[in-house]
C-alpha cells in the first residue's frame, strides 16, 4: 500500500514562537506587519527605479533587480500568514498549502544564494580583471546567469517536496515555526527521517557553501587587488563599489553559518531562540537590501536623488 494513504493530517499548526505570551500577539503581529511593509516598500521602490532610469541598466542592477523579486516573493511567502495567526489567532495552514510554502520557502533561499555568488563575481571581474570585464559581463551574459539561477534554484526544492508530499503524516500535525520547511514537515512523519532528512541536509550544504566558497575566494582576490593600487584614493574607490554587496553577503550567510556550525558543536538554543536567529537572518536582509542599495551604491543613490527632487521641486 503507497505510504500516503496512511496520512489522517488535512492541515498543519504553526506555532510561531512558542514561549510568546498572548499579551504580545497584538504587538508581534504589528512589528511583523511594520518588517513586511517596509520589505515591500523598499524593493518595489528599486524595480520602479530600475524600470524609470535607464542609467540602472547595468549586469550589477540586474543583479540587484533579482534580488529585490526574490526579496519580495519570499517575505509575501512567509509573513501574511505568521501575520495572521498573531493577528486573527489564524495559526492552521491547509496540507497542501504548507508543502507550497516549504517549495517556495526552499526555492527562494536557494535563488538567493546563487544572486549573491553573481553579486561576487560581478565584483571580482570589476577590480580584479577590469578590462575583461565588459567582455564577460554583459547585461545579456546576466540575464542568461539570472534565469539559469531561477531555473536551477527551483531543481532540488521541488524533488524535495515530491518526496516528502507522500510520507505518512499520522501523529502530530504541530510545526514548531513560523512557517513550513522542510525539517519542520518531515519531522513530523511517522517513518524513519533519515533517507528524507539526510539528502536534503546535503543539498542545503551545497547549496549554501558552493556559492559561499567563490565569494570567499573572490573577496579575498579583491582586497589582493586593492592592496596593489599604490594611490589610497584609488584603495577607498574600489572598495566602496564591493561595500553593499559585502554587506549584503554578511548579512545572509554569517548568521545562517553560525547557526549550521552552533548545532554541529553541541551549542543548542531554546526553540524560542532558534526561532527568533532564524527569522531575523530570514526576514531582515530583504527589508535592509534596498536601504543599502539606495545609500551605499552610487547609480542608485543618484536615481533616487532625482526621483525625490522631482516629486518635492515639480516642474512647472
Amino acid at each position: 500500500m503507497p505510504e500516503g494513504n496512511h496520512s489522517f493530517v488535512t492541515e498543519f499548526i504553526l506555532t510561531g514562537f512558542p514561549g510568546l505570551h498572548p499579551e504580545y500577539n497584538g504587538f508581534v503581529s504589528a512589528v511583523l506587519f511594520f518588517v513586511y511593509f517596509i520589505t515591500l516598500t523598499g524593493n518595489a521602490t528599486v524595480l520602479f527605479l530600475f524600470a524609470t532610469d535607464r542609467s540602472l541598466h547595468k549586469p550589477m542592477y540586474y543583479i540587484i533587480l533579482n534580488l529585490s523579486v526574490c526579496d519580495i516573493l519570499f517575505s509575501t511567502t512567509t509573513l501574511p500568514k505568521i501575520i495572521s495567526k498573531y493577528w486573527f489567532q489564524s495559526g492552521t495552514i491547509s496540507f497542501t498549502a504548507c508543502f507550497v510554502q516549504m517549495y517556495f520557502v526552499h526555492t527562494l533561499g536557494t535563488v538567493n544564494s546563487y544572486i549573491l555568488f553573481l553579486m561576487a563575481l560581478d565584483r571580482y571581474l570589476a577590480i580584479c580583471h577590469p578590462l575583461r570585464y565588459p567582455v564577460f559581463l554583459k547585461n545579456s551574459t546576466i540575464l542568461i546567469l539570472s534565469i539559469s539561477a531561477w531555473v536551477i534554484g527551483n531543481a532540488f526544492p521541488l524533488m524535495m517536496v515530491i518526496r516528502a508530499y507522500p510520507l505518512p503524516y499520522c501523529a502530530s500535525n504541530i510545526i514548531n515555526h513560523c512557517y513550513c520547511d522542510h525539517i519542520g514537515i518531515t519531522i513530523l512523519a511517522c517513518t524513519d527521517r533519515a533517507p528524507y532528512g539526510l539528502p536534503a541536509f546535503g543539498g542545503a550544504m551545497v547549496t549554501l557553501l558552493g556559492p559561499l566558497a567563490f565569494i570567499i575566494f573572490s573577496y579575498c582576490s579583491i582586497i589582493i587587488s586593492v592592496l596593489k593600487i599604490g594611490d589610497s584614493q584609488g584603495r577607498l574607490k574600489s572598495l566602496s563599489t564591493c561595500s553593499p554587496q559585502l554587506i549584503i553577503i554578511i548579512l545572509y550567510y554569517l548568521p545562517r553559518c553560525f547557526v549550521y556550525l552552533a548545532s554541529n558543536v553541541g551549542i543548542t538554543f531554546s526553540a524560542d531562540v532558534r526561532i527568533v536567529i532564524i527569522m531575523l537572518y530570514s526576514l531582515c536582509p530583504p527589508m535592509i537590501n534596498p536601504l543599502i542599495y539606495c545609500f551605499r551604491a552610487k547609480d542608485m543613490r543618484e536615481s533616487l536623488q532625482k526621483l525625490i527632487n522631482k516629486r518635492t521641486f515639480p516642474h512647472h
